[in-house]
């Protein structure tokens, strides 16, 4: 059987299309455009807007209405940068999809080859063992032991035997043995794509912080709300009826109401998690992060997670070597020649091929029958006309052997020392027929599979950060505990898979080391571990892990071992398979929700600025009687100020906020689940901070007219609010934590100011602004950098209060 050839593949590709269903189309462009007017602040300012338009136009058209165009103009330019935002948020999170893109092994040229499932054509030869996602419908050629759950389709909650010549189905499930299959039909020909629309359907979930986010933010706008209708009346009192002043009260409602915070955050999400994808962490679920950077406890498998995944023979302790020999290779899955199958199985056969010949062996002993390994019973058989092979645990072949019981005990004793030194320890039997009791002991396989170089200073770093290593695992208890002290994990307590169901919840917590585990124990770990108030993460690859990945805080599978079940319903999957990568993606957890703390941080003080500024300076314009020069009431800030103060503040450099990095993050425990968006003492930064700016434009608006005049005096505060408010940018990164220097935000903030002075310079009649001379600019500057220097102060004391 030699398969397709890959220029036959590559034909029908072309001519039956790649093996997926339809994708639902992306929202066009201009509809997202559309979306940001989506708010009904933004619905009332466009019909003041409307409504002043039309009267200008009733009025014959005189003059141009500046206001209400440039408004307009800002409006149309944020809602492009909203939508813009939002369609790069859409490609990353399409291209960490790709990345999470399930694999097969497929017969090709005579070798089997990974391949993404999407290029899979009819007339393939699938490799299928347990725990795959049938990626086509297909016909089975062979078939050991196949059970198929095929729910997703029938509904029906057992699973079904199949066997040679039966059909099986894309999307269901192999639950139990190894097959191969032939390929029939692909995408929406297949099974799976009868129910394609209904996966069309689906709409992405929120995550648990957008949706905190939102309802914060609906807090924050009925107060903004009912500030702005306060002001309406109070400038109806002062000068009558005034669209002017409704303007301007909405404007500062539509830039006080954080509404384009969730897309912020969604993009900073998609950014991050990108990053974590350079890591070799693909983030299946943006609500994964919000929980990764809580985690408290890592439940880790042994196997391939802290060790190289390299099993190696170290040595054959045979009684009979030439039996012992043919059940390695006879009692094995994988495939020399492609690297197919189980690391150990592939270790076996490379010690066993130095002293046989494989492919004869294979050929001279067919099979006849087999049973599976499974967790269950820890032991496979193969059946032969020579007799049947056994390989397994020792604990569960040694008491079926023909022995006495003193020389089984010496047995068992000799494997768990074995063990004890850090081997994985196979045992080895041989029965005549099929019968599993009474067998002849062959020996025993000393594997070594060495821990990752980087694991131990990955351990360090996230026991500093507050976090404890459990290891969990099938693997021997001696080997386990051994492997554990190697790579630094503090393991003092062992426990097995039969002593678990006697202990305690109180008992199972103290335990360092579950080994010999069964995958329902892994459950009931995560549950007690979560029951005591830990936010557990916990590893798995196998088909049974996948109720103890979902209950999991953070559920871990592995990218290369790992079965497509256990991927699936993973929060994190792992692209190496390697423990150092969990903690890559804890830190990366960490570092987004400390940079959209930032950002937010940044957007509620210079958001409470601008809020008393306009509040307080309408009121003393009100009871001081300040008027411009053509009679109206004075305003603070006018409503095209207050809206480009919005745009070039609020996009891009809380954006930038949102790529910093900060070293450190594991040197601190973690942050509880359910923490507030803005702890204490980013409340107190938000307070002090925002007070501090606007009193100093307070101070501008005061004393500046005796030099000035009053419309002059204005716009120098429009500048320093301005720039000011970019400056602020700089002291909201500040927390306990140093952050890496961060060339976007410098290029923000310059971008920012070089706007302001352009446009304030070149044509201030655009922003209701007035023409300033070189001095004025320079005291805006200074007291913009002394506004700067005030709330680093403010931040050093509030962080260092904190850090007490």
């Amino acid at each position: 059987m030699r398969g397709l050839t890959a220029e036959e593949a590559r034909k029908r590709l072309g001519e039956y299309g790649p093996n997926a269903l339809p994708e639902k189309p992306g929202e066009p462009l201009v509809l997202k455009f559309l979306r940001q007017f989506q708010s009904p602040l933004i619905y009332i300012l466009l019909f003041a807007l409307g409504v002043d338009l039309a009267l200008w136009v009733a009025e014959g058209a005189k003059g141009v209405p500046l206001e209400s165009l440039a408004i307009l103009a800002i409006l149309l330019l944020n809602a492009t940068l909203g939508a813009i935002q939002e369609k790069r948020s859409e490609e990353a999170i399409r291209r960490l999809k790709a990345l999470a893109e399930p694999l097969a092994w497929v017969l090709r040229d005579g070798e089997f080859k990974r391949i993404p499932a999407r290029e899979i054509v009819p007339g393939d030869v699938v490799r299928l063992e347990a725990g795959d996602r049938i990626p086509a419908d297909g016909v089975l050629l062979e078939a050991s032991g196949v059970l198929v759950d095929e729910s997703v389709l029938t509904g029906e909650s057992v699973p079904v035997e199949k066997g040679v010549g039966e059909e099986v189905y894309a999307g269901t499930l192999l639950v139990r043995g190894r097959a191969l299959m032939e390929v029939t039909r692909i995408g929406l020909r297949s099974a799976m794509g009868r129910i394609a629309g209904l996966l069309l359907e689906m709409e992405e979930e929120k995550t648990p912080l957008e949706r905190r986010l939102t309802a914060f933010g609906h807090r924050v706008a009925r107060w903004v709300l009912l500030l702005a209708l306060t002001l309406v009346l109070l400038g109806f009192l002062a000068e009558g009826f005034s669209f002017r002043v409704v303007l301007f009260a909405v404007a500062l409602a539509v830039a006080a109401v954080p509404e384009g915070l969730p897309a912020v955050l969604t993009l900073t999400l998609a950014l991050g998690v990108e990053r974590m994808a350079r890591r070799q962490a693909v983030v299946r679920r943006l609500s994964a992060v919000e929980a990764l950077g809580s985690v408290t406890l890592i439940a880790t498998d042994k196997t391939g997670t802290l060790t190289e995944n390299r099993m190696e023979v170290q040595e054959l302790i045979a009684w009979d070597r030439e039996r012992a020999l043919l059940a390695m290779v006879l009692c094995n899955d994988a495939d020399l020649a492609t690297g197919a199958g189980d690391p150990l199985e592939l270790g076996l056969l490379r010690y066993a091929a130095q002293y046989v010949d494989v492919e004869r062996a294979w050929r001279e002993n067919p099979r006849l029958s087999e049973r599976p390994f499974d967790s269950a019973w820890k032991f496979m058989r193969v059946t032969t006309p020579k007799g049947s092979f056994f390989k397994g645990a020792p604990e569960a072949l040694i008491p079926r052997l023909a022995l006495p019981e003193e020389e089984k005990a010496r047995l068992l004793a000799e494997a768990e020392a074995h063990a004890a030194k850090g081997f994985r320890v196979l045992a080895l039997a041989y029965g005549e027929g099929e019968r599993e009791e009474g067998l002849a002991f062959l020996g025993f396989v000393l594997l070594l599979d060495p821990p990752r170089p980087e694991v131990p200073e990955a351990v360090r770093r996230v026991l500093k950060a507050g976090v404890r290593v459990v290891m969990v695992t099938g693997d021997h208890p001696a080997t386990a505990l051994a492997i554990a002290r190697r790579v630094g994990i503090p393991a003092e307590v062992v426990a097995t898979g039969e002593e678990i169901g006697e202990l305690s919840e109180e008992e199972l917590l103290e335990v360092d080391v579950f080994a010999r585990v069964r995958p329902e124990d892994k459950l009931r770990i995560v549950e007690a571990f979560q029951k005591a108030g830990e936010v557990v993460a916990m590893t798995g690859d196998g088909v049974n892990d996948a109720p103890a990945l979902k209950r999991a805080d953070v559920g871990v599978a592995m990218g290369r071992r790992g079965s497509d079940v256990s991927r699936e319903v993973a929060d994190l999957v792992l692209l190496d398979d390697n423990f150092a990568t969990i903690v890559a993606a804890i830190e990366e957890g960490r570092n987004i929700y400390e940079n959209i703390q930032k950002f937010i941080r940044f957007l509620f003080s210079t958001n409470l600025s601008e809020v008393l500024v306009v509040g307080l300076g309408l009121v003393l314009a009100v009871f001081l009687g300040l008027r411009d020069a053509q009679g109206h009431l004075l305003l603070p800030l006018t409503a095209v100020q207050i809206l480009w103060i919005n745009l070039i503040t609020d996009g891009l450099p809380a954006l930038a906020l949102a790529l910093d990095r900060n070293p450190g993050v594991l040197d601190r425990p973690p942050r509880p689940k359910d923490s507030p968006l803005l702890d204490p003492p980013s409340w107190r930064f938000v307070l002090l901070t925002g007070s501090v700016k606007a009193g100093m434009a307070l101070g501008l608006l005061a004393f500046l007219p005796f030099w000035l005049g009053l419309e002059a005096a204005q716009s120098a505060a429009f500048h320093f609010m301005a720039i000011g408010q970019l400056f602020f940018a700089y002291a909201a990164r500040h927390t306990h934590l140093h952050p890496l220097p961060n060339p976007y935000l410098h290029g923000a903030v310059a971008l920012g100011i070089l706007l302001q002075v352009l446009v304030g310079t070149l044509a201030p009649g655009l922003l209701e602004a007035q023409p300033l001379g070189p001095g004025v600019w320079l005291l805006i500057l200074l007291m913009a950098l002394l506004a700067w220097g005030m709330a680093e102060a403010v931040d050093r004391v509030v962080w260092r209060k904190e850090g007490r």
